[in-house]
């Protein structure tokens, strides 16, 4: 059976004002969504999972379901506040839902093999793809996991400072945790990191998580009792998020498993920042001069 995709799209409502909004970035309309969906069926992924909003459901489906028709099998699940929450309940100024993983869990019921997951707005490009589908037809089990890793230089914004999961990574290549370092910034040749007001160097092939993972379908179970477990302790915190990085730090940690670490020299993009809209154009276009992607994906 072959390995599926995740795609956390959930959020995209608020991030985007709305699906009809999304930013295009190649020259047929397409968006960051669309070049992932295309590298995952070259790459050898059987089938797409959506995690959307049920407030923008439709929408959503009238722009991937024509495209997507007869190319890859696709199935749409609903982040909502109240899935797998149980007899919890949670305050009103709670607006949206619990994060990365929740979002995760909440695909529990329609994948029933190994997957892979990614974040709806993030160009990952064909060697991420590649790699994952891979590991998840050889290697992956309910003891190891992995996550790709991608040189730090290539994921830097150029108009402003970014938050960075950098990796840190034992002798065997498998993840010891994932250290948030935030205000990471290029100056010159060199990146450098703001902790407690001091200027902090980092080496530019330093590995940083963004968000694209690899899973045995047996972390359903695992991430349900952790999501309880968080519940339990933050249902009254509005703002408090279930990330996925809490799952990877606790299977580490409770030695469940090992989640190995796959380098890519992939070019990530990503619109942190409104100014970075025409940066990844421009970067989609070279790809397309390269040969990298046809001018038509679908």
């Amino acid at each position: 059976m072959k390995p599926t995709l995740l795609i956390l799209a959930a959020g995209m409502g608020s991030r985007y004002g709305g699906i009809k909004q999304m930013d295009s970035f190649g020259p047929n309309g397409e968006t960051i969504i669309d070049y992932s969906i295309f590298d995952a069926i070259r790459s050898g992924f059987g089938k797409v999972v959506f995690i959307i909003r049920e407030s923008f459901a439709e929408d959503f489906k009238n722009l991937f379901e024509p495209k997507l028709k007869g190319k890859i099998q696709t199935q749409y699940v609903m982040q909502e506040m109240e899935s797998y929450i149980e007899n919890f309940e949670y305050p009103e100024e709670r607006t949206k839902p619990w994060g990365t993983a929740h979002a995760v869990l909440c695909a529990k019921e329609v994948i029933h093999e190994p997957f892979a997951v990614i974040n709806a707005d993030d160009f990952y490009g064909r060697d991420a793809f590649e790699k994952a589908v891979k590991f998840l037809n050889e290697e992956v089990s309910p003891k190891k996991y992995c996550i790709i890793g991608y040189q730090l230089s290539k994921t830097i914004s150029e108009n402003g400072s970014v938050s960075r999961g950098v990796c840190e990574v034992d002798f065997e290549g498998n993840l010891l945790g994932i250290v948030e370092r935030t205000k990471v910034y290029p100056d010159g040749d060199q990146i450098f990191y703001i902790e407690d007001a001091i200027k902090v160097p980092l080496q530019p092939e330093t590995p940083v998580s963004m968000n694209f993972w690899g899973f045995d379908p047996d972390v359903f179970d695992y991430i349900q009792k952790l999501f309880i477990k968080f519940l339990q302790e933050n249902v009254e915190n509005p703002k408090a998020e279930f990330f996925i990085p809490i799952i990877g730090d606790a299977f580490i940690r409770e030695k469940k498993g090992k989640i190995k670490v796959i380098n890519t020299d992939a070019q990530w993009f990503g619109v942190t920042y409104k100014e970075d809209a025409p940066g990844v154009k421009e970067s989609i276009e070279h790809l397309l001069e390269k040969g990298e992607y046809p001018e038509n994906l679908f």
